[in-house]
């Protein structure tokens, strides 16, 4: 069996760096921390990751490349205590979150172990181009 992509359907022209994304996105999606993405309103959404334990100075949120980054990463401090059973882990992730074009970031708010990013999206413009026809 062949595997169907997009540059297979010949009414699809130049969808590649789509198909790449979509490529890309696939790898990275690891199950750490557990995130919610909503539609906030038509041109409007948000992402909540669940980040209990982490404070606001060991995570960064970044663009790059038309890609949204966060990460985390807590210092151990287990000052010389004893855990007999450690279930809570310490640990770093990062999570990524591909944008289409037009999306921009906006604010960023950590309360109650959650962290909220709100991005938003330009209400598109209806573009009507009328191609002249001339004899060869």
């Amino acid at each position: 069996m062949t595997k169907m992509t997009l540059a297979s359907y010949p009414h699809m022209l130049g969808f590649e760096q789509l198909e790449r994304l979509l490529e890309r996105t696939a790898k990275g999606s690891e199950g750490y921390p557990p995130f919610n993405i909503e539609q906030t309103s038509d041109y409007s959404y948000r992402i909540t990751l669940a980040v209990a334990g982490f404070a606001e100075e060991h995570l960064s949120i970044t663009v790059e490349d038309r890609q949204l980054v966060i990460r985390g990463r807590q210092i151990d401090d287990n000052d010389g205590r004893i855990f007999l059973h450690r279930g809570i882990a310490g640990r770093q992730f990062q999570r990524s979150f591909v944008l289409a074009d037009g999306v921009e970031v906006g604010e960023a708010i950590i309360g109650n172990g959650l962290l909220h990013v709100d991005l938003s999206r330009a209400k598109p413009e209806k573009i009507v181009q009328t191609i002249n026809i001339r004899k060869g």
